[in-house]
């Protein structure tokens, strides 16, 4: 694992390069962000916002959505992975919402998970974007670019985190994902990783980095 004083120069990068980076999903309340990262499990973010474009125009509440009822709700999200059993938590967690939070996306990631279909990821995401708290959710791009960049050799993503949460100040976590997810999705890609344009690139020692000169 690298020294903190370089992750710290490496985040800095990242924020010098985008102050203000944004989660991709299209939401408009917790709720239905909520609802976009549980549906964006083994999904795209494009995939994601496409499908929910038409759901959120009538069901952006948890009352709502029980209304839609189940089979209306997968009819809206059956271009999305796993939608049978995406369709059947929200459903669920949507009930959970109604009758024990009185509608209320709570701001607390222990009672987040104990929702149906929301797991320690999915509440970190919700409390980053939404109430923006120093939280860092580790999806496949963060778990990915965290390795190569030798910021943890963590086997879990809860190892990740707690690596990345244990050198990284709260005003640098907040932005965290976004950066690193941002960075994997379209620059350092798993396939070809666009190293001319990379922003960290002094820092890189992954073995496959490519030549910029060579640009």
């Amino acid at each position: 694992m690298r020294k903190k004083a370089e992750i710290l120069e490496i985040m800095k990068a990242f924020a010098a390069e985008n102050p203000n980076p944004q989660c991709e999903l299209n939401f408009h309340n917790p709720y239905t962000l909520l609802v976009a990262v549980m549906l964006s499990a083994q999904s795209t973010d494009k995939g994601v916002n496409k499908a929910t474009e038409a759901l959120f125009k009538i069901a952006d509440t948890p009352q709502k959505m029980l209304e839609l009822g189940e089979e209306k709700l997968k009819s809206y999200i059956k271009t999305i992975g796993l939608y049978n059993n995406k369709a059947k938590n929200i459903m669920l967690m949507s009930r959970q919402l109604t009758d024990d939070f009185g509608g209320e996306v709570p701001a607390d990631r222990d009672v987040l998970t104990t929702l149906a279909g929301v797991g320690r990821k999915t509440a970190n995401v919700v409390m980053n974007v939404w109430y923006h708290l120093p939280t860092l959710a580790v999806d496949t791009h963060v778990m990915r670019i965290a390795h190569r960049l030798d910021f943890s050799q963590g086997k879990t993503p809860l190892e990740v985190e707690q690596d990345l949460m244990h050198v990284l100040p709260p005003e640098l976590v907040v932005n965290t994902n976004h950066w690193l997810v941002l960075f994997g999705r379209y620059t350092c890609k798993a396939q070809r990783p666009l190293c001319e344009k990379c922003p960290i690139y002094a820092y890189c020692h992954s073995k496959d980095k490519l030549n910029r000169e060579l640009y």
